[in-house]
């Protein structure tokens, strides 16, 4: 049986469709019985049937997945991620968060995510295997145009951040902020400028100011709604 995490929104997406099995097995050249199972939780899919599914479906493999998982209530000092499937489509279940977390890890992640208003909420990732990946949802326009109001931003701290990356940051020697923008790296300084280009960059002065990259953002999925 498929977990939660890996369950398909078969039926959802059947009922949205006003589709019937049976027309779904005409349009993606699998059997009627193997998708009722799909839907039903029943029988593992493979990566030929995601692909498939998605075609017929005309949407991403990734929004062939259920948007939230259930975890438990207490916070677990042993969270285990990611989880995968046994396919080539790698699934990762990771957490969204309302702030950037200071010291990103599974066990801080889900202390973010239950002090910012977002228990209980995960989405699946794609190929990926950074344990300690998070989903920064936007709670208001202040990163827009670029960037808009429910907006996923997925941030990876295991992934490198280059010069012309937007990353999520710690800055400043007395109050340190934490924020989203581009970085560019030059011989002396780290600039830093606001993603929608409305504010005026900021120069830190390398082995001096206070400055570390928390993760790049490696992914936008927009609009994400509960």
């Amino acid at each position: 049986m498929a977990s939660p995490s890996t369950a398909l929104r078969v039926k959802e997406l059947l009922r949205e469709k006003g589709w019937t099995t049976k027309i779904l097995a005409e349009k993606t050249g699998m059997s009627e019985s193997y998708l009722t199972h799909i839907k039903n939780g029943t029988r593992r899919w493979n990566q030929d049937s995601l692909e498939r599914l998605a075609v017929a479906f005309e949407i991403s493999p990734l929004d062939l997945f259920a948007q939230r998982r259930q975890r438990t209530d207490d916070v677990q000092s042993s969270v285990t991620m990611p989880e995968n499937t046994e396919v080539g489509v790698k699934v990762q279940v990771i957490p969204v968060v309302g702030d950037i977390p200071s010291h990103p890890s599974p066990y801080n992640n889900q202390i973010m995510q239950l002090t910012t208003g977002c228990k209980d909420i995960f989405v699946p990732v794609l190929n990926r295997a950074d344990v300690s990946m998070f989903a920064l949802k936007l709670n208001n326009n202040s990163f827009a145009p670029t960037f808009e109001k429910n907006d996923l931003l997925i941030i990876s701290p295991e992934v490198w951040t280059r010069s012309g990356d937007i990353a999520a940051v710690e800055y400043g020697n007395d109050m340190p902020v934490k924020t989203v923008v581009k970085v560019t790296y030059t011989d002396d300084f780290v600039v830093l400028e606001s993603v929608n280009y409305k504010q005026a960059p900021i120069a830190l002065l390398r082995g001096k100011d206070h400055f570390r990259i928390i993760g790049r953002v490696i992914e936008r999925n927009q609009n994400f709604v509960e």
